[in-house]
């Protein structure tokens, strides 16, 4: 299998975390690829048309994409567990999809304010995401802590990543003063070796 990556991709982070947890980093090779909306660069559109990462070359059926996809696929291969059965897993996919919706709100804004030209750039539009990622942590700090503390599942790896991201690009935001426990909880996760091993 091969794996296009970018390390500061929060998506690709999920895939990664996996790959650690399950002890199968030796199955996948890790092909770099870098692009943007705007410039689709070394990113394989012929394999996602939507170009975007990551995607996973597969020996038996076409390339998958979208870090849910290919997350859910190598669960079901390498048998990690990762996805837990009903009713948890309905759980578990909020966590995942809140998780993922904070790294995506977290990426159009870095896009909108440092890939877009600068005349065209809308401070309104990035405020706006910010929100959206605001409100998500929210919800995480006030409704899904328990879960999040819980036994190692793809939503916690979701939430994970979603919070690394905000670390790196968005740290003058200092979301964890404004969410103190969502932030511990992320401090002790953040430390576990699969995080700390593939942190952008």
């Amino acid at each position: 299998m091969k794996l296009y990556h970018a390390p500061a991709s929060p998506f690709v982070r999920k895939v990664m975390v996996l790959l650690h947890e399950a002890g199968a980093l030796d199955r996948v090779a890790i092909i770099p690829a870098s692009g943007n909306p705007l410039d689709p660069g070394t990113i394989p559109v012929d394999r996602n048309p939507l170009g975007k990462i990551p995607a996973l070359e597969r020996p038996d059926g076409p390339t998958l994409y979208d870090s849910r996809v290919i997350t859910r696929y190598l669960d079901d291969l390498l048998q990690t567990g990762l996805y837990p059965t009903a009713p948890r897993l309905w759980d578990t996919l909020v966590i995942e999809a809140t998780g993922d919706g904070i790294a995506e709100s977290a990426v159009v804004m870095r896009y909108e304010m440092h890939v877009r030209p600068e005349a065209s750039r809308s401070v309104a539009w990035a405020e706006a995401q910010w929100q959206k990622i605001d409100r998500a942590l929210t919800a995480l700090e006030e409704r899904w802590l328990s879960q999040l503390s819980g036994p190692l599942d793809m939503g916690q790896v979701a939430v994970g990543a979603a919070l690394g991201y905000l670390d790196f690009r968005h740290a003058d935001r200092n979301w964890q003063a404004l969410h103190p426990a969502l932030a511990a909880w992320w401090a002790g996760f953040s430390a576990r070796p699969s995080l700390a091993s593939t942190a952008p």
